[in-house]
């Protein structure tokens, strides 16, 4: 590249702004968060973990900083960042940015109040700001009897008590999100001791509506999760034996009809997103204990099969986390277990984890505060209500105390 690049804040398009002066490359850093400072750049190497940073609290106009990809790993694992309650690129704090691109630097000034910072140098990033659904929602089941009571949860992953039932009562249905930053879920099929298909919606305040017709196949054991950032999708279950269709959700919550299986039929499998607009199925009983996975792509396409990755079980649950990533934990593997396996953001299950808390199936799991989740519920010798948190970085925690009617069965979903 010949002639001479000035100092400037805007670029003309394919023309690079320079970096000021004024910036004091820092050591190279490998650490899972970074609160960063105006006026420095960054050499961020994400080859073993992932990277938080968090933005000033406060700045002024013309404070720039430079984040780069040391080891040209971000595509791997990606930078995130927190805003820390000012805007970014006119967004407020209640999202984040995820940088992905290989070889990627990040040059961001900070322009107003209304706009935040803005990067001016971000290379090929068509990434937008991303959000997560900040609270969550169980739902339906079996507490001896088929039941529709639902339990909030907050955005700090605190289960608060019953609901009453809104819709019939059933169990062995499953749920997920639509409407994208709408943030909006669906509980869906079922049984009643018939199989049903109904679905009953869930309003961005958390409220369940009334029962919607069936739509496609009627089945239970099923597994559901988003895809495409604003979009959800049914898959797979029973209905007298394994199935294997599929059922799209619209960006307004309404259900499609079948589409043709793919992959092997199997049932009392989970589901969950990944990768900000994917989602996998996996794991479940195709007539015995299976770890195969299906991916979803962000048009709601389901692949063919991939082979197992850890342990078999059915009856686990699964949830998205760290705003990208998901985890599958817990179900029954001529046993009990608590065992999870994490989903990278590139659809990729990792090998087993050892069980945290109580090991149970039956149990269903949802993301809340945007970037962490909960498993909650189950079947443990006896149906219970404990329930565990999942951190941004997919680490289980313990046992948090039964709040509401102990049930399994029963499903999940995050709403905003």
């Amino acid at each position: 590249m010949s002639g001479t690049i000035g100092d400037n804040v805007y670029r003309a398009s394919g023309v690079v702004a320079a970096a000021s002066a004024g910036i004091s490359w820092q050591s190279v850093i490998t650490g899972s968060t970074l609160t960063a400072v105006a006026g420095n750049g960054y050499p961020i190497d994400t080859t073993s973990n992932a990277c938080t940073i968090t933005l000033p609290a406060s700045a002024s106009v013309g404070d720039e900083i430079i984040f780069t990809d040391y080891d040209r790993t971000w595509g791997t694992y990606s930078i995130t960042l927190d805003f820390n309650g000012l805007n970014y690129q006119s967004k407020d704090d209640s999202y984040t940015a995820e940088y992905t691109t290989d070889g990627q630097s990040v040059h961001i000034v900070y322009m107003d109040a209304t706009n935040g910072w803005i990067p001016i140098e971000d290379e090929a990033v068509t990434d937008a700001p991303a959000k997560g659904n900040k609270e969550g929602i169980f739902g339906f089941g079996d507490d001896s009897t088929y039941t529709g009571v639902t339990n909030l949860v907050s955005d700090a992953g605190v289960v608060a008590t019953d609901v009453a039932a809104v819709g019939t009562a059933r169990n062995y249905p499953a749920a997920c999100e639509y409407g994208g930053t709408g943030g909006k879920g669906i509980f869906g099929f079922g049984s009643t001791g018939s199989y049903v298909g109904m679905t009953n919606l869930v309003s961005t305040a958390g409220v369940v509506a009334s029962d919607t017709a069936a739509v496609g196949t009627v089945r239970r054991s099923l597994a559901a999760c988003d895809y495409g950032e604003d979009k959800g999708i049914f898959g797979f279950g029973y209905d007298g034996s394994p199935v294997g269709m599929t059922n799209l959700v619209s960006n307004t919550g309404v259900v499609g009809a079948d589409v043709a299986a793919v992959g092997t039929a199997y049932y009392q499998l989970a589901a969950c997103e990944y990768g900000g607009d994917k989602g996998i199925f996996g794991f479940g009983d195709d007539g015995s204990y299976t770890g195969k996975t299906n991916l979803v792509s962000n048009a709601g396409v389901v692949a063919s099969d991939t082979a197992a990755v850890g342990t078999a079980s059915s009856n686990p649950a699964a949830c998205g986390y760290g705003y990208d990533k998901g985890i599958f934990g817990f179900g029954y593997e001529a046993g009990i277990t608590s065992g999870t396996n994490l989903v990278s953001n590139t659809g990729v299950v990792g090998a087993d984890v050892a069980g945290v808390g109580t090991g149970r199936y039956g149990l269903a799991a949802t993301q809340y505060g945007g970037d962490k989740g909960i498993f909650g519920f189950g079947y443990n010798g006896g149906i219970t209500a404990i329930s565990n948190l999942v951190s941004n970085a997919g680490v289980v925690a313990t046992d948090t105390a039964a709040v509401g009617t102990a049930r399994n069965v029963l499903a999940a979903c995050s709403f905003n």
